[in-house]
């Protein structure tokens, strides 16, 4: 019977979100736990929408992160249902509305920005819930059994009860191998990832001096490209260098005989594509990723983040089946927008990617004033 109601239930839901003939706008309640670097960045990602709103964000502890959530008007939660811990948030001077149990109960989904490697025990507390939820790239896809990138496979997370983000790295290849799998019908990849030692605000790691190699072979990100598009055959190794603000990826793909495509089609192809971003480097005179960074902070954006992937187009070159480019990942943003976009699919409120990605991006940038 119980899980008659919950599936009954979520109809319902999924039925008023959908329903359009009233007028009445139907908003999506959306609560973040762990509002750190991803989770206050989806959580602004969120809030820009007209079809969602944040019902709260969680907090471990009182810290500088609360004054945020205060300026910003999202009500604050502490992560644990521990009665001393939520009384702290009061002691330092924060309206602390309850327990993650409370925040879950009046939400429809979550999304849940926490550090890696919690995610098993937080989703079984999702589940006791009974509400959809979606985690980021440093769970395994074996813990949620669905992946999600908006332009790989949105359809098949549709109406799902909870899915995973993939990771800023894998997010990144999947923006430019999918529409060539699509064109070419088959893709084999070799990839370097070339990736930051640590984030910007890290302070307990990084940097190193060192270059330092991940002898597991292959890294995690090409094999996880496969988790959202299994038909795309591709491998990576990865080096940590010493820098904070970007990663690079050395990408080596092959076409198949008569794949009818130039250098040129393959810009093109990109240019079509959202979050993608092409410049000629040595017409731009951007030609590193900390130029890269200057340049979205220079077009204004906030925390200078850069959603879109960065190609260079005089970095790409097609000999014969033989596709060689470089592109550039911003990993703390590229997701971000990728996260609303899961909870229309898990909401079964837009099977249209694209409509989706362009809902999204246009009320970020009305929302940031850009």
């Amino acid at each position: 019977m119980g899980d008659f109601l919950s599936v009954f239930l979520n109809d319902l839901l999924i039925e008023g979100l959908q329903r359009q003939s009233t007028g009445e706008r139907l908003t999506v309640k959306v609560a973040i736990n762990g509002y750190g670097t991803i989770g206050k960045r989806v959580a602004d990602a969120v809030d820009a929408q007209d079809d969602m709103e944040i019902v709260g964000v969680t907090k471990t502890r009182p810290s500088f992160g609360c004054d945020l959530a205060v300026r910003k008007g999202y009500p604050i939660y502490c992560t644990f249902d521990d009665p001393d811990r939520i009384a702290a948030f009061s002691n330092a001077g924060y309206e602390c509305h309850g327990g993650l149990s409370d925040l879950l109960s009046i939400a429809d989904v979550v999304v849940d920005c926490s550090p890696g490697k919690v995610g098993a025990s937080n989703k079984e507390k999702y589940q006791s819930a009974d509400i959809k939820w979606i985690f980021q790239g440093g769970e395994k896809h074996a813990m949620t059994e669905l992946s999600y990138t908006s332009s790989a496979n949105h359809e098949q997370n549709m109406n799902a009860q909870g899915t995973r983000v993939v990771s800023c790295n894998t997010t990144g290849l999947s923006r430019t191998l999918v529409p060539l799998y699509e064109h070419c019908g088959e893709l084999k990849v070799e990839c370097t990832m070339i990736r930051r030692a640590a984030d910007p605000g890290d302070s307990s790691k990084g940097p190193i001096n060192a270059i330092k190699p991940v002898l597991k072979v292959p890294s995690h990100h090409g094999p996880d490209v496969m988790t959202v598009k299994p038909e795309i055959s591709i491998n990576s190794m990865a080096v940590a260098v010493p820098t904070t603000i970007m990663h690079v990826h050395v990408i080596v793909a092959t076409l198949p005989e008569g794949h009818g495509l130039t250098t040129e089609k393959v810009i093109s192809m990109w240019e079509e594509q959202p979050r993608v971003l092409l410049m000629n480097g040595n017409e731009t005179g951007i030609t590193t990723t900390a130029e890269v960074m200057e340049f979205a902070r220079d077009i204004g954006r906030k925390w200078g983040d850069l959603h879109e992937i960065f190609v260079w187009t005089d970095g790409v070159k097609l000999e014969h089946n033989t596709l060689y480019y470089f592109q550039a990942i911003h990993q703390e943003s590229d997701v971000i927008p990728e996260n609303v976009d899961a909870i229309r699919a898990l909401l079964g409120v837009e099977s249209d990617w694209k409509k989706s990605v362009a809902k999204t991006d246009a009320a970020i940038s009305k929302y940031n004033n850009i």
